[in-house]
C-alpha cells in the first residue's frame, strides 16, 4: 500500500476556501498582518521608560516641518514663525517647507526627512510642525530608535496628531499638542509647559463679560460626573480613526482621551466615534474630554442628533468621567497637552490636572 501523498497547496487551499487568495497571498503573510507590535520595547523585551524632552529656553533654535500640505500662503508661515520667535526662539525652515508635490510639501520621503534632519541635529531643541493633510504617511519613513535617542519637543496639532501620537507610541516620548502661539492665552500655556516644567491645571477661564450676567463663552458641560488618573491620549478625532488598526494608534487603556475635531458633520463625528468604539479602544479609556468641533453643525432635516447626544450616546454606557468645551482644537485660546504624560480627569470641575512635568 502507497503512502498518501500530501494535498498540494492548492487543493489544499480549495478545501479552507481560501483558492482566490492563494496566488496573491501567502499564508505567512496572512499571519503577519494580525501581529502588529503593542508597545515599543527594549532589546531585552521590557517596555520602554517614557521619556521627557529637554525643556525650552528662549535663545534655542527650533525648527519648524511641514510633514503634511504644501504651503501656498507665504503670510500664514511668518506668522507662526514670529509667533515662535515672540517666545524668544530661533526657527529654522526644514530644506523641504514650501517644496510642493501635488498636494503635499514635497514627497513622503522629503518630508520625514526633514523631521529627521532636525532630530539629528544638537543645535535644534525642537520641533514644531504644520498641518493640513499628509502626517500620517510620513511614519513609516521615521526612525523612532533615532528619535529616542535624540529626545526633543516635537509639538503641533491637527493633522500632527498622526505624529504626536506615533512618536509617542513608538518611541514613548511625551509630544505636545499645540498651536502656534498666536494668541497670548496659547503663548502662556506654552510657556508654562514647555519652558517652566510645570505641572498646571487646564481650566477654562471663568470669564463674565461686563454686559452680561453669566460666562456664555468657552463653557464646560459635565457630560458624566466624576475622577479619573491616566495617561493622556488623543487629539484631532479625523486623523486619530485614521490611523486605527496601525502601530502609531495609541494605547487606549486606562487612558484619558482628549478630542477635538473641525468641519465635520455631526453623523461624522458620530460614525468615527463608532468606529473607535467597535475597534475597541473606547471601551478600554478611563475618561474623555472633548475640546471645541469647529464648524460641527447638526445635519439638516427632522430629528438630527446634536453633537451633545452623540457624545452622550457614546460615553454614557462607559460609566467614565467625561466633559465637553475644554480650551483645545481649531480656536485661538489653546493649552499645550503633553501627549503621554499622567493626568488627573475632573468631570465635574472641567480640569485635566497635570501629575508630572512634561519637560526635564
Amino acid at each position: 500500500m502507497q503512502p498518501a501523498r500530501p494535498l498540494p497547496r492548492r487543493r489544499l487551499l480549495q478545501g479552507l476556501g481560501l483558492t482566490g487568495l492563494a496566488p496573491l497571498v501567502p499564508l505567512a503573510s496572512l499571519r503577519r498582518t494580525q501581529e502588529l507590535p503593542a508597545a515599543p520595547r527594549t532589546t531585552r523585551g521590557a517596555p520602554l521608560e517614557l521619556l521627557r524632552p529637554p525643556r525650552l529656553a528662549p535663545g534655542d533654535r527650533v525648527g519648524l516641518v511641514n510633514p503634511a500640505s504644501a504651503a501656498f500662503d507665504t503670510v500664514s508661515i511668518d506668522i507662526a514663525r514670529e509667533s515662535l520667535e515672540a517666545l524668544g526662539l530661533e526657527v529654522v525652515l526644514g530644506p523641504n517647507y514650501f517644496r510642493r508635490r501635488g498636494y503635499f510639501a514635497g514627497s513622503d520621503e522629503e518630508r520625514a526627512a526633514d523631521i529627521m534632519q532636525f532630530v539629528r541635529d544638537p543645535s535644534i531643541r525642537g520641533l514644531f510642525a504644520r498641518g493640513g493633510w499628509g502626517s500620517a504617511r510620513v511614519l513609516r519613513h521615521l526612525d523612532y530608535d533615532v528619535i529616542r535617542a535624540h529626545p526633543k519637543v516635537i509639538a503641533g496639532y491637527s493633522d500632527v496628531t498622526a505624529l504626536l501620537s506615533a512618536v509617542q507610541r513608538r518611541a514613548n516620548l511625551v509630544t505636545f499638542h499645540c498651536p502656534f502661539p498666536r494668541h497670548r492665552f496659547s503663548a502662556d500655556s506654552m510657556r508654562e509647559v514647555l519652558f517652566d516644567g510645570a505641572t498646571p491645571i487646564f481650566a477654562n477661564p471663568v470669564e463674565v463679560a461686563p454686559h452680561e450676567t453669566v460666562q456664555t463663552k468657552d463653557r464646560i458641560q459635565t457630560l458624566a460626573p466624576g475622577r479619573v488618573t491616566g495617561r493622556l491620549v488623543g487629539g484631532n478625532l479625523t486623523v486619530l480613526t485614521a490611523i486605527v488598526g496601525s502601530p502609531y494608534v495609541p494605547d487606549f487603556d486606562g487612558a484619558v482621551l482628549f478630542l477635538e475635531d473641525i468641519d465635520e458633520a455631526v453623523y461624522r463625528v458620530d460614525r468615527m466615534l463608532t468606529q473607535l468604539s467597535l475597534a475597541g479602544h473606547l471601551e478600554r479609556i478611563g475618561g474623555l474630554v472633548f475640546g471645541h468641533c469647529t464648524d460641527c453643525p447638526p445635519g439638516k432635516g427632522y430629528g438630527s442628533l446634536t453633537l451633545e447626544d452623540v457624545l452622550r450616546d457614546h460615553i454614557l454606557p462607559l460609566g467614565i468621567p467625561a466633559y465637553s468645551g475644554a480650551l483645545f482644537g481649531h480656536i485661538d485660546r489653546q493649552f499645550t497637552l503633553p501627549v503621554g504624560c499622567d493626568v488627573e480627569l475632573d468631570a465635574d470641575q472641567g480640569t485635566i490636572r497635570l501629575l508630572e512635568a512634561a519637560v526635564r
